[in-house]
């Protein structure tokens, strides 16, 4: 069998962890194979491997047959290989073609830039896959999703033969998604071959071709992806049997704990994101406030949490306002939060995990005394949320949390923010980038959290987990909540609707 991939026996360690034992990975040319498996069971390692990032300690690579040795990713891009990573690699202030071009620059005579040229070619490409990007846009205007265009077309722009594409629907919206997809799908009519890292059931089923699970960095199997059920697929990657549902009991709402009136926001180009808005979350209940990307949702969040500016209206805590004070205050007043950026917002990536544990409380006792921090307390206190929320790294409390995988940068804030029994819970987008092990956790501590008489307001773009997960749900378009429903009485199609803008005829009451 003639492979465009082989990665034989290899083995990857790192401190205190093997990322990657003895693992075996084969993929055939002109298909889309899925790499699945939990946060932190080597995928993303496996990945760096092939694309020249990570020497392996043992193991042999072959492309089309022949042993090759990748030291770096470009001697992986002279043997055809191309890499969208995760978290984009682009620069802001960049346009669209600068990006692309950037370390094989066309030169005109005299070594002058020919940026004419290549944005005739970005162009060209762009129309051929049916990527639709702008050559001429600067890469901070445009979307999330075009973003990772961009990324596809400095692949395609290097002539890359096998793409490598890292969780790309993580930070993506259905919409997108389904994008994505068809992209796909034209980039192997194409004679392309895909490697797709995933813990996306149902994108794999809709996807890829044949699917190689991995579990805590050994190889589990490869199976045919249209005879194999998502079920059996989870059962590989997990080591055990998951419930898709999330199991709860009917919510039994109380007091309101978080009121807001009239609220107006704007968004970084001063214009009002958040358009005189009214919502009520109640203590024991799960509200989502529920929507396409970019319709405020980021923005009501920030203004509630201190971290945006309130032009007007009034945001109450039990009953009292919040809206002057400080994002310390805000925190110590009884609100949790789990941001949608975990790195940008959720964790400082160059400290320890011990002491990204502790940033909401260290200055309070035990963890320091006199404004002098109390190490050992701090240890202890990290132990127990490590253990407990089952977060896995390398060196425990010490791990350094910028080399920790998502998944586990995720559970670490969740870990934090719970463990503070705040009165609200604000969890925004808590399961991006999850493994379906993971999510099955998450889901269950925030519904535990509800009924502990806690309120937990969720902000989501999947669908899946809006139904499922929610209360009620409030519906945001435009900077305006369109309409509230009760999570049992409607479905994906109607708030597929209300999303896009159309009010719902008799809005259940927000008491």
């Amino acid at each position: 069998m003639a492979y465009a991939i082989e990665m034989l026996g290899i083995t990857k360690e790192f401190p205190g962890i093997k990322a990657n034992d003895n693992v075996t990975l084969q993929v055939k040319k002109a298909e889309v194979h899925a790499l699945l498996g939990e946060n932190g069971a080597g995928k993303s390692t496996l990945m760096s491997v092939l694309f020249g990032l990570y020497q392996p300690e043992e193991g042999i690579i072959k492309v089309d047959g022949k042993e090759v040795k990748i030291s770096d990713p470009n001697i992986a891009n002279e043997y055809g290989i191309g890499m969208v990573h995760q978290h984009f690699k682009l620069v802001e202030d960049f346009t669209v073609t600068e990006n692309i071009i950037l370390g094989m620059e066309p030169k005109k005579s005299f070594s002058r830039l020919d940026i004419n040229k290549a944005e005739k070619k970005v162009k060209e490409l762009s129309e051929k896959y049916g990527l639709k990007v702008d050559p001429k846009a600067k890469v901070q205007d445009i979307s999330v999703g075009m973003q990772q265009r961009v990324e596809i077309l400095k692949m395609l722009y290097r002539n890359a033969e096998i793409l490598i594409f890292d969780e790309p629907t993580a930070v993506l919206t259905p919409q997108e998604i389904q994008e994505l997809i068809k992209i796909m799908k034209g980039l192997i009519k194409e004679e392309k071959t895909i490697i797709l890292i995933t813990h996306k059931l149902k994108e794999i089923k809709e996807v890829a071709d044949r699917c190689t699970v991995l579990r805590r960095g050994k190889y589990i199997g490869t199976v045919d992806v249209e005879s194999t059920t998502e079920e059996k697929m989870a059962e590989m990657m997990v080591g055990r049997e998951v419930s898709f549902e999330v199991e709860k009991y009917e919510a039994k709402p109380k007091d309101v704990v978080l009121e807001i009136k009239d609220l107006v926001v704007k968004n970084n180009r001063n214009l009002d994101a958040v358009k005189k808005l009214n919502l009520k979350v109640h203590a024991g209940e799960i509200l989502c406030v529920g929507g396409i990307d970019g319709n405020g949702q980021s923005e009501l969040i920030e203004a509630i949490t201190g971290l945006r500016k309130i032009e007007s209206g009034t945001v109450l805590l039990n009953g009292e306002p919040i809206e002057n004070e400080s994002t310390r205050n805000i925190t110590l007043k009884g609100i949790g939060h789990i941001p949608e950026d975990r790195q940008k917002y959720g964790l400082v990536l160059d400290f320890n995990l011990e002491q990204n544990m502790v940033l909401q409380n260290y200055f309070n006792e035990p963890f320091s005394k006199k404004g002098i921090l109390n190490p050992g307390e701090i240890r202890k206190y990290s132990d127990k949320l490590i253990e407990e929320f089952d977060v896995r790294s390398g060196k425990g409390s010490l791990s350094e949390t910028r080399g920790m995988s998502g998944g586990n940068q995720q559970k670490a804030i969740i870990a934090r923010e719970i463990d503070r029994a705040p009165d609200l819970l604000i969890a925004a987008q808590p399961t991006r980038g999850l493994d379906v092990g993971a999510i099955e956790y998450i889901h269950k501590r925030l519904v535990e959290e509800r009924d502990n008489g806690k309120a937990v307001l969720l902000v989501s773009l999947e669908m899946e987990e809006v139904l499922n997960l929610s209360d009620r749900i409030a519906v945001i378009y435009e900077g305006q909540i369109v309409g509230t429903v009760k999570a049992d009485e409607t479905n994906e199609n109607e708030l597929g609707l209300m999303m896009a803008g159309s009010k719902k005829g008799d809005t259940i009451s927000d008491e």
